[in-house]
């Protein structure tokens, strides 16, 4: 049979129990840990030095300085890394975070043959650029007998003694009527309806690089290399005259006239 606690264990089991219940509730009642005034002001000065050091080191210190320009799209040998970086010029140069990075866009953006830029920090030690390089949808033959290359958009980027392969050539021969009109139609608002065209040639023929003759508004000729003419017409209608043209270039001929798309023709 076991034994039975006796009286004294039953009373210090309860002078234990008492006490261990004391503790808890002196627990739940003691106040939070708190600084004092010291202990907060030492604290934030602390913090603020901190974040003094950060900014110093970010904004103002050669720590972080820049240390490349990172150029990305380009895609030929027109348009050059050090030409990009050149265009930068200072504006790329200091602490990476102080680097102004609309300056750098707006500066290479103002090179001829970007068309559109974008800039952004790599850390630590990089500035990024990627640039978008104008694409020439024709070559515009000038009367010194050299080319302006046009973009899509209609903007000249750049003339040079010969034009890039696999581009329309524009050459602007006025009509007589056409040049009596010049002050209503001068020629410049006609290269820009050639360019339309151009940009809308269907790939399978601008590719060609085939040669376009503007004599007035509405009477653009595509001539290509293999001896066959499209007459264009005007550029209205472009994208309806370009998916007509494709239809009709399954059919052998010499001449395709897509002038009127809705009645197309061809002949030879």
């Amino acid at each position: 049979m076991a034994d039975r606690p006796s009286g004294a264990d039953r009373e210090a089991a309860g002078t234990g129990g008492r006490a261990a219940d004391e503790f808890a509730e002196d627990e739940r009642d003691a106040a939070p840990l708190r600084l004092s005034r010291r202990g907060i002001a030492v604290l934030s000065g602390f913090v603020a030095l901190l974040l003094a050091v950060a900014g110093w080191l970010f904004f103002f210190s050669s720590v972080l300085d820049v240390q490349d320009v990172a150029v990305q799209g380009l895609r030929n040998d027109q348009l050059t890394v050090d030409q990009v970086r050149q265009a930068i010029g200072p504006v790329g140069h200091g602490p990476l975070a102080r680097v102004d990075l609309d300056a750098v866009q707006h500066r290479v953006e103002a090179i001829p043959r970007v068309a559109r830029a974008e800039v952004w920090r790599g850390w630590p030690h990089t500035l990024r650029v990627k640039v978008i390089e104008r694409q020439a949808v024709a070559a515009v033959k000038g009367p010194d007998g050299k080319f302006t290359q046009m973009d899509a958009s209609g903007v000249s980027f750049a003339t040079e003694a010969t034009p890039p392969p696999g581009v329309p050539v524009v050459e602007v021969q006025l009509s007589q009527a056409a040049q009596d009109a010049a002050a209503a139609l001068p020629e410049s608002v006609l290269v820009q309806g050639a360019v339309q065209v151009a940009a809308g040639l269907p790939a399978e023929v601008a590719k060609q690089g085939p040669s376009m003759l503007v004599r007035s508004y509405d009477d653009i000729e595509v001539r290509l290399p293999n001896g066959v003419t499209v007459r264009w017409g005007s550029p209205e209608r472009t994208d309806r005259k370009a998916t007509v043209l494709r239809a009709l270039l399954k059919r052998s001929a010499k001449v395709y006239d897509v002038t009127a798309p809705d009645a197309p023709a061809i002949s030879g």
